[in-house]
């Protein structure tokens, strides 16, 4: 589309004419807007290309246009390496105030703090209003250890071993802290499991080399074969190599957990390694065993302690307790893990449930409905299987207060949404979504207020923009409003078209707002297209199973072809699992294959949905089902006006009845 027809629209709203001086400047004549949204958008692919050269010709250009920050950040950003601080200091204080601006100074602080600038990075940090960057976060506690008696070790190793990667900020912390014996080397060896635990060699052989540049060697060859390493291995009274041990039997039991477990087993091991060190192993063996669905996991996990075991091996451990049935491990898991992890909505709900089933007085009982009590409401699924356990029903909330007038100028006012409404319609969604969240959720300490948010979440829906819409309106914290959370549109085509198929319109709502948030042209990385993310070869496949023939894999961006499409599978879909949502949902997103599979072969047990969904091997589709089947119900109060029900809709799930037929042997 061209822009001159969206920005004759946004201007007669008043959205930039009203909004800060150099947004005012967007308002030129339409052919020379089509020409400068052109600059800026060959101004991003020189960017993405590290067209040095290329950004600077064209800079010129962009200047008085709406998006200029991130024209100016793109040119300056490319050759960050060789700027000097005066350029630097120049553009941070033309911008001042905007995302772009804080942008620069995360990456410069990045520059500084591997530079060991600290000069400069201590007189720039505090300006840093984001500070959602770890390494940075780690850069300035090194700093503070430098200039300071603060004894910030326990800072450094909470935000060390949070880490996902290698990173240079934190290692370089936890490195000072190890010089000042401060950090233990414990903490090194803990980073080196997580990171062998999550397949990731770097951060093992990153933290290893703290100690001694040489072990990192001997970390690779373990990655590579641990069996090998294993054999060699008679003896393990030195720390290092007990550590070392540990390693390759938590890299054995990542690749096959069966075998780690006759490794651990072994009596050289059992009188060598510690307790600590052989419950970590267990919890990586049974986490593992549990993501396979083995029926070994739970007993896997038994044979460590739950003291010394990771929230997430303790995850998989109620997981695969709830599979066992067995109630008094999903009370003793819960209880081990961490105060924070404690709160997740999940252990709240199923560490209650536990408590219900193994209450032996009244106050038990009182503790469970308390647990309860505490998430029960209808923002997500656990919350909504709360207000259920307490007898109640879902329905959509009361509205909040309509928004006054001068609630929804401050929105259509701000400058940062304004950018990012303006960069999302040119096509430059990811840098519009990062300074949309930027202005939402950080340009202010504690970000917006309800009231605030509701009133962005406005200004994103009154453009349909609807994944800004809908994400800004669930973080309000004491009021919901669902028409912004739960939106329908193309509401007539949906509920025909569901109508003619006999499919339930809130499943469907459910399901797209999980797929794409209604972005009509979102694309996944792995190809899925449209509202409802079809892949090419299922919708091809699909086309054909419903007499569509002239179908041509480009339509699949038309919006009611995907309807249609995405609509006719997930009927194939359900009607395969006899009107399971759950595993429609999970077929929807992981391929039919996996769920039939995951639902056990004849002689396995018939498991709650609740139970089935949160054991799904994948994290991606294990939260996908849930969201998905919370959608759902939240849409159905929304379009019936009637109390609904999450439990009804989610049943149980057991392996296929004997005799039943595949309805469709090669759904893709």
């Amino acid at each position: 589309m061209q822009f001159s027809t969206i920005l004759t629209s946004i201007a007669l709203t008043g959205v930039l004419s009203l909004a800060a001086p150099q947004l005012a400047q967007a308002q030129v004549q339409a052919g020379d807007a089509v020409a400068s949204d052109e600059t800026i958008l060959a101004m991003n692919q020189a960017f993405k290309k590290g067209n040095v050269q290329r950004l600077s010709e064209l800079l010129p250009q962009a200047r008085g246009h709406v998006l200029e920050p991130w024209a100016a950040y793109w040119a300056l950003r490319a050759r960050l390496d060789t700027a000097s601080p005066a350029e630097i200091q120049q553009f941070l204080n033309r911008y001042a105030g905007t995302y772009q601006e804080d942008r620069l100074r995360n990456d410069w602080l990045l520059l500084l703090g591997k530079r060991q600038a600290w000069g400069t990075f201590m007189a720039e940090y505090p300006s840093f209003r984001m500070n959602d960057d770890r390494s940075v976060q780690c850069y300035a506690l090194l700093t503070d250890a430098r200039s300071s008696d603060r004894d910030v070790a326990q800072k450094v190793e909470a935000l060390w071993l949070a880490q996902r990667d290698a990173d240079e900020g934190c290692a370089a912390a936890a490195a000072q802290q190890l010089q000042a014996r401060k950090l233990q080397p414990h903490t090194v060896w803990l980073r080196a499991r997580l990171g062998l635990e999550n397949n990731n060699q770097r951060i093992a052989t990153q933290a290893v080399s703290l100690l001694d540049a040489e072990w990192a060697d001997t970390v690779s060859a373990i990655y590579s074969n641990p069996e090998h390493y294993l054999e060699g291995k008679l003896l393990a009274l030195r720390l290092r190599t007990k550590e070392l041990v540990t390693l390759a039997m938590v890299r054995l039991a990542v690749k096959d957990p069966a075998a780690a477990a006759i490794e651990i087993d072994k009596l050289r091991w059992k009188a060598q390694l510690s307790q600590e060190e052989r419950s970590w192993v267990w919890g990586v063996i049974g986490k593992r065993s549990a993501m396979r669905l083995s029926d070994e996991a739970l007993g896997y996990f038994l044979h460590g302690q739950d003291r010394y075991m990771t929230d997430d091996q303790l995850a998989w451990k109620v997981r695969a307790a709830l599979r066992a049935g067995n109630w008094a491990q999903v009370a003793t898991a819960t209880a081990a893990m961490s105060e924070q992890e404690r709160q997740d909505a999940a252990w709240v709900y199923w560490r209650a449930r536990a408590l219900q089933k193994l209450a032996k007085a009244e106050p038990d009982r009182v503790e469970a409905r308390r647990l309860l009590q505490s998430i029960a409401s209808v923002r997500g699924f656990y919350e909504q299987l709360a207000l259920e356990e307490l007898g109640q029903r879902i329905s959509a909330p009361a509205r909040p207060e309509p928004l006054t007038q001068d609630e929804k100028n401050a929105a259509r006012l701000d400058p940062g949404l304004n950018r990012a409404l303006y960069a999302i319609q040119i096509g430059l969604r990811s840098e519009g979504v990062r300074e949309w969240n930027y202005s939402a959720n950080l340009h202010q300490r504690g970000g917006m207020n309800d009231r605030e948010l509701l009133a962005a979440a406005d200004l994103a829906c009154q453009h349909e923009v609807w994944d800004r819409c809908i994400n800004t309106s669930e973080r309000t914290k004491e009021v919901m409003d669902f028409s912004q959370r739960f939106p329908m549109p193309h509401r007539d085509a949906v509920l025909q078209r569901t109508a003619q198929i006999g499919l339930d319109p809130a499943y469907v709502y459910g399901l797209i707002r999980q797929e794409s948030r209604f972005i009509m042209d979102a694309r996944s990385g792995v190809g899925a297209s449209g509202l409802m993310q079809v892949m090419p070869a299922t919708a091809s496949w699909t086309a054909k199973k419903i007499g569509l023939v002239s179908f041509k894999p480009q339509q699949i961006t038309d919006r009611d072809t995907n309807i249609v499409i995405g609509t006719a599978y997930l009927k194939l879909v359900l009607d395969d699992f006899a009107g399971s949502m759950p595993m429609a949902a999970a077929a929807y997103n992981a391929g039919p294959g996996r769920p039939r599979s995951w639902r056990g072969q004849a002689g396995a047990p018939v498991l709650e949905a609740a139970i089935w969904a949160e054991n799904v091997p994948f994290t991606e589709t294990r939260d996908y089902v849930k969201k998905v089947l919370s959608n759902t119900t939240n849409y159905a109060a929304l379009i019936s006006g009637q109390p609904q029900s999450l439990k009804s809709r989610l049943g149980v799930v057991g392996p296929r009845a004997l005799g039943a037929a595949l309805v469709s042997n090669d759904l893709p």
